[in-house]
């Protein structure tokens, strides 16, 4: 990146926000010190300008904003830094310097099992009751989204609908792991959902 640092006497804002839920956390200023430093470290890392000094968000109170991208826009004098942070961002207490709480939106929560589920398949993880999944192959990947399917059907005639929620939830991840093994992610069948709700859709 080519930050212009020069634009407004040696300091460019930064944005940052959560990388889960997407809520902008806060605003602050970073020099090229202090940009370096988040580079180096990978905790957001700003300088103050009423202290007048390199300022490390959490150095006190253990509430580091953890680096996971940094963007600059498109006139290279601001940053756009997607972080992980530990505990309220806000000197007052708060999730966010705006006051808001900083929770997951319902149904983000399935890009992020996504995300997840994702990461498993990379990796692999021995004991992992995903990977024995996908070790599994096709076929049981596949037969176990038509069981979880059959008993959310059972439940949802015959049963609860506690348990419904509880069965159709099992169909839902066990989905997930059938469309990662082929490629696909659950945002594949968002855009076909999509496309069907407009009104130049037709029946394949």
């Amino acid at each position: 990146m080519n930050i212009d640092f020069d634009k407004m006497n040696g300091l460019v804002p930064a944005i940052i926000q959560d990388n889960t839920t997407f809520k902008v956390l806060m605003l602050g200023y970073m020099n090229k010190e202090a940009y370096d430093k988040t580079l180096e470290t990978g905790k957001v890392t700003f300088f103050s300008r009423t202290k007048n000094r390199l300022w490390t968000k959490g150095e006190e109170s253990g509430n580091f904003l953890n680096v996971v991208s940094i963007k600059e826009d498109c006139d290279q004098d601001t940053l756009l830094i997607m972080a992980d942070p530990v505990g309220p961002v806000c000197h007052t207490g708060t999730d966010t310097c705006w006051g808001e709480k900083n929770e997951i939106n319902d149904i983000m929560f399935l890009k992020h099992l996504q995300d997840f589920i994702d990461k498993r398949h990379q990796e692999m993880p021995e004991g992992s009751y995903t990977t024995s999944l996908f070790q599994s192959g096709i076929n049981r990947m596949a037969q176990k989204v038509g069981e979880e399917a059959v008993e959310m059907i059972i439940e949802a005639t015959n049963g609860s609908d506690d348990r419904m929620v509880y069965e159709g939830s099992d169909m839902i991840y066990h989905l997930i792991v059938l469309l990662t093994s082929k490629g696909y992610r659950i945002e594949d069948l968002v855009r076909e959902l999509k496309e069907r709700h407009s009104d130049t859709w037709k029946k394949h």
